[in-house]
Formats: C-alpha cells, structure tokens, sequence
C-alpha cells in the first residue's frame, strides 16, 4: 500500500476556513503536495464530519476526460446543476488555471452562499503571488510549502541523524521523498526542475536569455545565506561567462524566480534603528533538493543548508522572517573606536510573538559561542534569543539568557520556541 504523508498543519488550516465566504487558494511550489492536501485529505474530513459526497463536486481539469469542462459555460452550467437542495456544497477544483475566464467563474461561484470554494493550481501564472488580487479580493490564500522535517520523518525508516542527512540532500518534494532509491530521487529532481519549473518559468515570462537565467540560478545555488544584491550577481556572472547582463535583467530574473517559488527573498532590518535597509539581501531555496540540483549535488555546505532549512521551517510556522543588522562602535587596540557590523541570522515576527535567532552548525567551542551570542548581547530590548546548532544535546539557557537547542528538536517540535 502506497504511504500516506499527513499534512496535518494544511489540513487544519483548510478546516479553519470552512465556510467563511472567500474562496480558498492553495498555493505554492508545484508538486509539493496541493491536490492531495485537497482532494484526498480534506476531503476524508469532510466526509467524516457528515458531508454527503454529492455535496462535494469535483474536478481536476488537466485531466483528458474533463477537457471539455475547460470552456466556462460548459463548466459554469454543470456546477449549478449539481445544486440540487438548500444545503452546503464544497467545490475542490483541481488545476483550475485550466479552465478559462476561471476568476469569473470562482467569483460567481462564490457568490452563491451555498458554495464553498477551494482550489488549487499549478503552473508559473496561477502560482504567482498576485492571484488573490486577481480574484478581486476575494481570495484566502493558503501557502503551502514542500514536506518539514517533522512531516518527512513520518514516513522515513531510519533515525533522525540519518533521515536529516537525507532531507538537506533531496528535500522534501513528497514524491522525491517517496522514491526509493538515491538515484530515483536525483533523477526525479533534476527532471522536475528543468521540464517543470524552469520550463513554466520561460514560458510564462517569455524569456529570450535562457541560458542567462539558468546561470544566474546557478549563481543563486551556490549562494544561499550569503549576502547579495542585482549588482553583486551580474559582477559574478561576468566573470563567470563574460555575460553582459544588467542588473535590471537580474531582478527581473529574481522575480520571476519568486513568483514561481523556486525562491525567497530575506530583507535586511536595522535592530537599532528600526528600519529595512534594503539592499543587500539573502535568497533562500524553497526545497533543498531542488537547489542540490541544480548544483549537481556539490558544495554540499551543512551549514548553509541547515540555515536555509531553519528560514523555511520558520516560513512553514507563519512568521515574517528578516536578516537582522546591527551597528555597533567597539574600542580596538590603542583604544580605537572601530564601527563593525553584526548580523542576526533571522528576526522572526508573528503577531506579537518576536524570536532572535542565529544558525550556528558548529557551537563546540568557547570562540565559536562567543561569536554567535556577540550580537544578541548589543540588542537592548526583551524578545527571546535563541542559537539553534546541530551539536546541543538537549535545551538550555546561558548564563545570558539565551535559549540554545539543537535543530533536531527545533524542527520536531512545533512549539520548540515557546521552551
């Protein structure tokens, strides 16, 4: 029997929304798990909690025995035909970028108080960041991201040393992760990202420079959690072929990259000032496998990964994630002043809830915790901060306060910050 990989985190905000009059988005990074979310877990929910299942109309258009539902007076005129009583009736529409003038039909749909709406879809154009605007405001987005560590271990038979090893390798794209062998799962990956991401990339955005583009992915792969910017990148890519690419090229690359959500972009935020600084940045992949890829499975940095896993986990858990910036002025020898900058890897803000946090791989010396604590002992203000390493046994506060905790429990804990 063919595993089933629970998403309970999704499922729960789907059930939270019922009803609620807007129609429901699931979005993100194509095949990390939308239609299975939709059409196999909540719609079990449904069925559980009472609904009749000719109360839950269904439709996948990419499927060759729906195409001709494709045309929206065809689809529109059967939708209502299946109303056929006063009670609630669930729409899950599968692939719905498919069916044309498709905005109007969720509109009016939605419109009748009898429907509930909930839709997914998977290319470049519907996963774009605007499709809410697009629905007029009536969309309640969903994000949802490749397999966490805590839903990849579900369903990894092995300890979570190894299955960690595994998942910074090959992600967690819930059919990467269901493939059974290391060469299945590379080959998979690679396809996916050049006949399916790349691919939509291109053909929604036109693009001539498609070598341009695919180096400076190239670029970006071998770059993450470092400090960049479009005129650090298109100095890079001139030395790396002689490219003449500008760096208005570049950000508009980056957003193309973006709204496909092979991407995402950390801003830098002044802690002392209060105030986004702009450029540089960070770019962090959304699945690791992905970004492995691309980078023919080398420059295998642990470090790096684990803060790219880190920001992502951060992301999946709903808070706004920020690179963190501080000047501060220090005596050197001779009694210099010297202004240097410090940098807090995230500034995690959810509501009121606000973390400090700082990826450190290694903490197994007094230099190395000195250095990652520095930073936080210049922040005058009363917000938990917390070092996240791969080599604490278990929690634990300093003598400064600081909650340090290895990424194993971080990952696996959903309320491993609130320690």
């Amino acid at each position: 029997m063919e595993l089933e990989i629970k998403r309970d985190y999704y499922l729960e905000q789907l059930i939270d929304r019922k009803q609620n009059g807007l129609i429901k988005i699931v979005t993100g990074i194509r095949r990390c798990g939308k239609s299975f979310l939709l059409r196999n877990l909540f719609k079990k929910h449904l069925l559980e909690n009472g609904v009749d299942e000719s109360h839950i109309i269904e439709m996948s258009f990419d499927l060759f025995d729906y195409i001709d539902y494709r045309n929206p007076k065809v689809f529109y005129s059967w939708a209502k035909a299946q109303i056929q009583d006063d009670g609630n009736y669930y729409f899950l529409l599968d692939e719905v970028q498919m069916l044309d003038e498709f905005v109007s039909i969720l509109n009016s749909l939605a419109d009748r108080k009898q429907c509930d709406v909930y839709v997914t879809g998977s290319n470049a154009k519907f996963l774009s960041k605007d499709i809410a605007t697009e629905l007029g405001g009536r969309g309640d987005v969903v994000p949802m991201y490749p397999l966490s560590f805590s839903e990849f271990m579900t369903v990894y038979d092995g300890n979570r040393y190894d299955g960690w090893n595994e998942y910074i390798t090959y992600g967690g794209i819930p059919m990467v992760v269901l493939a059974k062998t290391e060469e299945r799962k590379m080959a998979m990956l690679d396809h996916l990202l050049e006949e399916t991401y790349i691919r939509d990339i291109v053909r929604r955005n036109r693009i001539r420079s498609i070598c341009e583009m695919e180096t400076l992915l190239d670029v970006l792969s071998s770059a993450v959690g470092t400090l960049s910017n479009p005129n650090k990148l298109k100095n890079e890519l001139n030395d790396v072929d002689q490219s003449k690419i500008t760096a208005t090229t570049i950000t508009k690359y980056i957003e193309y990259l973006e709204n496909a959500f092979l991407i995402e972009k950390a801003n830098r935020y002044d802690i002392r000032r209060k105030a986004y600084i702009g450029t540089p940045m960070k770019y962090y992949f959304m699945d690791m496998g992905l970004r492995n890829s691309r980078i023919k499975f080398r420059q295998m940095d642990v470090a790096h990964s684990m803060e790219n896993v880190i920001y992502n986990e951060l992301r999946m858990r709903g808070f706004r994630v920020d690179i963190g910036n501080l000047s501060t002025v220090e005596s050197g020898k001779g009694g210099k002043l010297n202004k240097k900058q410090l940098e807090v890897d995230f500034i995690c803000n959810k509501g009121s809830k606000k973390y400090y946090i700082q990826s450190a791989y290694a903490f197994d010396s007094k230099e190395k915790a000195e250095q990652e604590i520095r930073p936080y002992l210049k922040i005058n203000d009363s917000f938990k901060k917390i070092v996240i390493t791969s080599d604490t046994p278990k929690p634990f506060y300093s003598e400064e306060g600081i909650l340090i905790m290895n990424v194993y429990d971080f990952l696996l804990q959903q309320d491993s910050l609130e320690q």
